[in-house]
């Protein structure tokens, strides 16, 4: 017999998303499978394509000797710092985040949060150093005033964002990754899978070796 708490628990089920693991792993995978490549044209890439692009691109700062800067908010930096751990460790890379605590409150405390990113990069970025900035909404003034510091700089902008397809840093890139949700855990961890796997290929191309 269908009582009143069964009844309860099933109308505040409806329309919930499903948070159990297997189905968050569905939705991950289905995400990252959807995900889209672009060059600073707007030109699409092939998901391989574009992850060969990046690779690519780190593989060339690697050997000129050049700066990798990342870049991020809140769980986004929490990204860039793995991603430069990994870049570091593994793809032997000159890699670095900008979001010391110091440095970052006094450009955001002098010339505003919007503007503390790029304030910093105007100061370390060469021509040949390259840029990882990373936005699950693509929106954050902040990391697309960087984006766009780095690229009159001359330097090589590699974005990852989500939500609209439309968002401004997603136009900012000479290679721009996409991911097709506006969940900010699938966003965070797929941008985090993309790049790992990135820093994976070198690590596979030294046991190769």
């Amino acid at each position: 017999m269908t009582n009143c708490f069964t009844l309860m628990t099933n109308e505040n089920l409806k329309g919930r998303m499903n948070l159990t693991l297997s189905s968050r792993a569905e939705q991950l995978q289905s995400t990252l499978n959807a995900s889209q490549f672009t060059d600073s044209s707007g030109a699409g890439l092939t998901v391989e394509g574009g992850i060969l692009r990046a690779v690519e691109v780190l593989r060339a700062a690697r050997d000129r000797g050049s700066n990798v800067y990342l870049v991020g908010n809140g769980g986004s930096a929490g990204i860039a710092s793995h991603a430069t751990t990994d870049f570091v460790n593994v793809v032997r890379l000159r890699a670095q985040t900008v979001h010391d605590s110091s440095l970052l409150t006094c450009m955001a405390n002098d010339y505003g949060y919007e503007n503390a990113f790029a304030r910093i990069l105007s100061t370390l970025v060469r021509s040949e150093d390259v840029l990882v900035a990373i936005s699950s909404s693509g929106k954050s003034p902040n990391i697309c005033n960087a984006a766009m510091k780095v690229r009159e700089l001359g330097g090589t902008v590699i974005t990852l964002s989500g939500f609209a397809p439309d968002n401004p840093l997603r136009r900012l890139g000479d290679l721009n990754i996409w991911l097709d949700s506006r969940d900010y855990g699938l966003v965070e961890i797929g941008h985090q899978f993309v790049l790992h796997n990135i820093s994976d290929r070198f690590g596979h191309e030294g046991k190769a070796a």
